[in-house]
C-alpha cells in the first residue's frame, strides 16, 4: 500500500480527489466503485469542483455503489440510492442510468447480490473503487470476521456499526439491520482501491489494517493483499502507526512517474 498522510481532512479530500480524477482523465470510461458515508465527501467535493471548471467529465464514466441497506425505500433519504444521486450522480455529472446502486428492496435478496456482481464484471470490471473504514475495521459493510472471498451478499451489521450510522437518522432504531454490500472478493477485484480516513476515531483501525495481521477480525487488512492500493489518511487517522515517518518520507520522495497531481 502506498499511505499519504496529510495535515488535515480537507487535504484528504483533495489529494484523493486528485487521484480519481487523474484515473478518469486517463480513462473517460472509467468505473468507479462508489463509497457513502461522510470519510469519501472530501473526494466528491474536489472532483465537484473540477467538474466546475471543466477540467474532468464522467459523462462517460460509469458508477456502482458499494453497499446499500436493506428494507427501505428507494427515496428514503439515507438510502444509498439517495446518497449517491444527491451526493454524486448530480454534483458530478454523471449519466443516472450509468450509475447503479445495489438492491436491497428484491424480492431476492440473493439472486439480486448474485446479479450485482455479474453486472460489474460485464462493464468490465472496476477501474477504482473508493472506500471508507468503519471503526472496527469494515469496509464496505464487511463486517469482522467477513471472508477475504465473500462477494456481493446480505450481510447483518454490527452494533457498532449501526450506532455509528444513527447520526444520519432520526433515531438509532431506525437504521436498518441488514445491508447488501459488495464482498471482499469484490472489492479486491478493482484495479486500483482508494481508501481514506479522517480523525483520531479511525486511528486503531486504520493501524491495525495497515500495519497489523493479515486477519479477516480486521477486513479492512484485505488491502494487503491488493497490488494497487492507496490509503489516504489526516494526522489524526495516522496517530497510531508505527512507520508514519517513514511513509511521510516516502510520499515526499516519490518518483515522477508516480506522481498524479
Amino acid at each position: 500500500m502506498e499511505i499519504i498522510i496529510l495535515p488535515d481532512a480537507a487535504e484528504v479530500g483533495r489529494v484523493a480527489g486528485a487521484k480519481i480524477a487523474s484515473i478518469v482523465a486517463g480513462r473517460p470510461q472509467a468505473v468507479i466503485g462508489l463509497a457513502t458515508g461522510s470519510s469519501p465527501q472530501g473526494i466528491y467535493k474536489e472532483l465537484a469542483r473540477r467538474v466546475q471548471e471543466d477540467s474532468l467529465s464522467f459523462t462517460e464514466a460509469r458508477g456502482f455503489a458499494l453497499d446499500e441497506y436493506v428494507g427501505i425505500p428507494a427515496d428514503h433519504p439515507e438510502s444509498y440510492a439517495s446518497v449517491i444521486t444527491r451526493e454524486v450522480v448530480a454534483p458530478l455529472g454523471f449519466e443516472p442510468s450509468r450509475v447503479r446502486v445495489p438492491d436491497g428492496r428484491a424480492a431476492d435478496l440473493a439472486a439480486a447480490a448474485k446479479e450485482y456482481d455479474r453486472a460489474i464484471a460485464e462493464a468490465g470490471g472496476i477501474d477504482v473503487q473508493i472506500l471508507g473504514i468503519g471503526s472496527n475495521g469494515h469496509i464496505g459493510f464487511n463486517e469482522p470476521t467477513s471472508s477475504f472471498a465473500s462477494r456481493t451478499r446480505i450481510k447483518t451489521l454490527a452494533p457498532k456499526t449501526r450506532q455509528d450510522n444513527a447520526r444520519f437518522f432520526d433515531s438509532p432504531d431506525q437504521v436498518p439491520t441488514h445491508c447488501m454490500t459488495q464482498g471482499l472478493g469484490t472489492i479486491l477485484e478493482a484495479r486500483e482501491l482508494v481508501l481514506v480516513a479522517q480523525g483520531a476515531g479511525k486511528a486503531d483501525a486504520v493501524a491495525a489494517a495497515v500495519e497489523g495481521p493479515l486477519s479477516a477480525f480486521v477486513p479492512g487488512s484485505a488491502l494487503q493483499l491488493h497490488e494497487h492500493a492507496t490509503v489516504v489518511i489526516d494526522e489524526a487517522a495516522a496517530s497510531g502507526l508505527r512507520l508514519s515517518d517513514y511513509y511521510r518520507y516516502t510520499y515526499d520522495n516519490r518518483p515522477d512517474w508516480q506522481r498524479f497531481e
